[in-house]
């Protein structure tokens, strides 16, 4: 699937748009109030079609995926997407958030800026300057635990990989928030963030 969005307003010069490639079976949320709830209340419908039994659970996914969306839209987050995929019987889950953040980082060359973001980062966080098919980028990938099983007891943990793209003839980034919860293949779907992360281009008036 191929997809592009216009990031707000850098800079003359600037690129007004871009282009990345998803596999097929992501769906897109677009981070705009009243298209984000459309959005979510089609996913739902979709994912409970011929369910009729659980509407307190319908109720909580949906809740859910509005409260993650509405953060999202309040730290800048422009579209966001969702893995829909199937592994065998698991749900392949993962996400992905665009963000524009328009003031950049506070460093001002990106080798500080990956240093800055490890110092800062949780435990464990890795973060470096990476040459990428649009131009270099900070790639940063951390570990970081989302709660217990209620059952085993076992910590749950999340994997993130972040890619932090410097906007052409800007000051602005754009950012990219991948993360999956599932230790089992996080290793595959790192390598699926990286092929998705390298498919990304700019477009409008940089190119």
């Amino acid at each position: 699937m191929t997809t592009s969005q216009q990031p707000q307003e850098t800079s003359t010069g600037a690129p007004d748009d871009y282009r990345l490639l998803l596999p097929e079976g992501w769906y897109r949320i677009p981070l705009e109030p009243e298209r984000c709830v459309r959005s979510v209340d089609v996913l739902v419908e979709r994912q409970f079609k011929g369910v009729d039994d659980a509407p307190h659970l319908k109720k909580r996914v949906r809740d859910e995926l509005l409260d993650q969306a509405d953060k999202a839209i309040q730290n800048g987050g422009i579209e966001m997407y969702l893995s829909l995929i199937q592994v065998g019987p698991v749900p392949a889950s993962a996400s992905l958030i665009v963000t524009f953040i328009g003031s950049g980082p506070p460093a001002t060359d990106l080798e500080s800026v990956a240093a800055d973001i490890q110092h800062s980062g949780a435990a464990g966080t890795e973060a470096a300057v990476v040459e990428l098919p649009c131009g270099p980028a900070v790639r940063a990938r951390n570990r970081a635990e989302i709660g217990r099983d209620e059952s085993s007891g076992e910590v749950l943990s999340s994997t993130a990989v972040d890619y932090y793209l410097p906007i052409p003839h800007s000051q602005a980034f754009l950012l990219l928030s991948f993360s999956t919860p599932l230790e089992a293949i996080a290793e595959a779907m790192v390598g699926l963030f990286d092929a998705v992360a390298a498919s990304f281009t700019w477009q409008g008036a940089f190119a």
